[in-house]
């Protein structure tokens, strides 16, 4: 194992910053004897930044050790002209550094255990040396779930009830907040989806392309017209859509912001049933109402005959969770599951808008041909054109495009969100 990697532009990690992490990690007593950067991601997994390992090897009270670290580097990857990628890696890092610590703070004050998020080791805000050093939960058994096939209700159940978590305990740690606003504490927290869309026109141009692969998609399959006529009038009021406020019942909170199947993982028993879900990628984390975080990860990352039969099952592990947390806390909770419910309602839209930016990226990707590390705006639209020609290959041999895609536009025909 080599002692002094080479630095390339796909590994940018230096031995200072292993020895910070390693420090933080084992004590000041750990001796760093040698280290080496293994990629262990493939071409597509990463749409914001670069993630890699590091293997260490490390001395304590005269034993050897190994330690692995997951490394999340920013690349400054810039999309027309916009380098929202340097806010996204920065969101990430001022949640571990602020709002993680708060937050589990509160969840211990009750007696509950720290939001499931990666142990965060080391970072450097350094321009152009951003790093995060994260635990490798591969360690702990976690892994990813099928992102296919999308999350069954056990897995579903299990996500919903650490989003209630993280939600539930902002709450509380807002009561306790002098100004009673953390949007104010944590600035960062106001730069969620509406902000990006309104103010970057690289993101609004990536929501428009993933409404023309859509598009492409119900053109050729059968009984799916009055969609295609539909996404004709969404596509230029995309920007409307996300800056107009929906009327909400529920408070706004700590959101997630990007809660779907890729950014999860799962903790199993040894009979393989699901124990625990990890949040991950917290890149967009964003001070909003709960119903845009409910809605992008049950309108993204299953089928429809999970989502559509346990909606209110779904809904109600959340608020009995969230419920639970808030109670510990001696408050109560700000609304009713009715109202959660309405608000979920409310924000359907949205949740579509989702599903169409992200599952035909998953359905139709193959293995190493779509580059999410595209350094430009043109680059991106290139993505979302592959993934077009792709797809009309796959429609008529991709077993999920029905259950998987065109449930969700089947679901909002039914609701009347589409006329």
């Amino acid at each position: 194992m080599s002692s002094s990697p080479s630095v390339t532009q796909d590994s940018l990690v230096t031995e200072d910053q292993v020895r910070a992490a390693l420090t933080s990690d084992k004590g000041a007593a750990a001796q760093l004897t040698a280290w080496r950067v293994v990629d262990f991601t493939k071409k597509g997994d990463n749409y914001a930044s670069l993630v890699t390992s590091v293997e260490v090897e490390y001395e304590l009270n005269s034993k050897s050790y190994e330690v692995i670290y997951i490394v999340k580097i920013n690349t400054g990857k810039v999309f027309g002209g916009d380098k929202f990628f340097d806010i996204f890696f920065q969101k990430e890092c001022n949640f571990f550094l602020d709002i993680a610590p708060d937050i589990n703070s509160v969840l211990k004050e009750i007696g509950h255990t720290e939001i499931n998020v990666p142990k965060c080791f080391y970072i450097s805000l350094e321009k152009r040396k951003e790093v995060i050093f994260l635990e490798d939960l591969r360690a702990r058994g976690y892994k990813m779930a099928d992102r296919k096939q999308g999350l069954d209700k056990a897995h579903t159940t299990l996500v919903l009830r650490e989003l209630a978590r993280l939600h539930a305990a902002s709450l509380l740690l807002q009561n306790k907040t002098n100004n009673g606003d953390l949007g104010e504490k944590y600035p960062y927290l106001k730069m969620h989806w509406s902000y990006f869309v309104t103010n970057y026109d690289s993101i609004l141009n990536m929501l428009k392309e993933s409404a023309y692969l859509s598009q492409t998609i119900t053109k050729k399959v059968d009984g799916y017209e009055r969609v295609t006529a539909w996404i004709d009038t969404i596509i230029p009021n995309m920007r409307d859509i996300f800056s107009e406020e929906t009327e909400h019942v529920m408070p706004k909170v700590v959101c997630h912001g990007d809660c779907w199947n890729n950014n999860l993982l799962f903790r199993y028993s040894e009979t393989g049933h699901p124990e625990e879900a990890m949040l991950l990628d917290l890149q967009l984390t964003s001070f909003d109402v709960p119903a845009t975080d409910l809605n992008y990860l049950l309108y993204t990352s299953m089928t429809g005959d999970v989502r559509k039969p346990n909606i209110e099952a779904f809904l109600g592990s959340y608020y009995t969770t969230f419920k639970d947390i808030m109670e510990a806390g001696g408050k109560t909770v700000p609304f009713t599951q009715a109202q959660l419910f309405k608000d979920f309602r409310n924000e359907n839209l949205i949740g579509l808008i989702f599903a169409m930016m992200f599952v035909p990226l998953v359905l139709f990707e193959t293995e190493g041909e779509v580059d999410t590390s595209k350094e430009n705006e043109e680059d991106i639209s290139e993505v979302f054109r592959e993934t077009r020609e792709k797809s009309l290959e796959m429609i008529d041999t991709n077993p999920l495009v029905k259950p998987r895609f065109l449930s969700v536009f089947d679901e909002m025909i039914e609701l009347g969100i589409i006329p």
